[in-house]
């Protein structure tokens, strides 16, 4: 029996390049790509959300684009449900499945799986965002941290959506969120894994590209399409959709609380807090391959992994 495809990998913080770059990698290999991107999912989101264009698409296959309306959440497990059969659908046309992001905690739940945690109660749910509404969300922090000192380190205080789950957790469960967290979980068998980090250049430049970036989606019309989401009746800043980096900001600037320029440099500013927490979170993972901004010598290191591996008896599993 031939070996198994390797599933490929590639990961970094926004503005690295990374999607640029995996374009370019299938140019040389015969790819699929599976987008990991909590934002990109949502329908309408397309600017500010930096999409993958209808040509670009139309070069690569390209899933998990475009898969729910901002209404509706999207999760980490709905994200690894969907992303695992996928897997074997693009083994099956003998091509190699890519996953190009950087939403960490997707790529954990496919990977390393999550714990088993009860579904989301939306009547719980609203009478805490009624609370939220009435006492503010730092207090609803605070009795998290309270029930949950862990949680409450971790988690920032006008952090509602993650705020709301551990004290959902906590309500239908009776354990605090972090004991539910650290459960046992269920990995899935994904067959050989090459993973990748394109880290791109070094801070100052990335942060850079951060505010150049922004600044081209706002001249690209980033306002008008965060404008007409604001006009939804269905809509509202609690969503995950709506707190996606730069969304949440420029609705609080169509809300009142923020003039355009604070809006903008606080998109900014939260993009470049997003890429931190994403190169902490990839220095954690010593095992993945770190690959030079050159990109004809990192695709050349990706072709010389995948050949490897491709020569190996039997296939490593994950």
């Amino acid at each position: 029996m031939a070996p198994t495809l390797p599933l490929l990998v590639v990961t970094g913080p926004t503005a690295s390049g990374k999607s640029s770059f995996a374009l370019a990698l299938a140019s040389r290999l015969p790819v699929e790509i599976i987008t990991v991107d909590s934002a990109q999912v949502y329908r309408g989101m397309d600017i500010g959300t930096a999409k993958p264009s209808a040509d670009e698409r139309a070069s690569v296959q390209h899933h998990l684009i475009d898969v729910v309306d901002p209404s509706e959440p999207y999760s980490a497990a709905r994200f690894a449900a969907d992303a695992a059969p996928l897997i074997d659908d693009i083994r099956g046309r003998g091509r190699l499945p890519l996953l190009v992001g950087g939403t960490m905690l997707y790529l954990r739940a496919l990977l390393e799986g999550l714990s088993v945690l009860p579904p989301a109660d939306p009547a719980l749910r609203r009478a805490l965002s009624a609370e939220a509404e009435t006492l503010g969300v730092p207090a609803l922090h605070a009795r998290l941290a309270a029930i949950d000192p862990e949680a409450g380190t971790r988690l920032h205080p006008n952090d509602w959506q993650r705020i709301q789950r551990a004290l959902e957790i906590h309500a239908v469960t009776g354990r605090p969120a972090t004991a539910a967290y650290g459960a046992a979980t269920t990995v899935p068998r994904l067959g050989p894994i090459l993973r990748f980090v394109f880290e791109g250049p070094e801070r100052a430049v990335l942060h850079q590209r951060i505010a150049d970036r922004f600044h081209r989606m706002m001249r690209e019309g980033l306002l008008d399409e965060v404008r007409a989401l604001h006009r939804r009746a269905d809509l509202h800043p609690q969503l995950p959709s709506i707190r996606s980096v730069g969304y949440r900001q420029l609705w609080r600037h169509l809300d009142g609380e923020l003039d355009l320029e604070d809006a903008v440099e606080a998109g900014i500013a939260a993009t470049r807090q997003l890429a931190k927490r994403q190169l902490t979170w990839l220095r954690r993972q010593p095992r993945d391959r770190r690959l030079p901004e050159d990109r004809d010598l990192a695709i050349a290191h990706v072709i010389e992994d995948v050949g490897r591996l491709a020569s190996e008896r039997p296939p490593r599993q994950a």
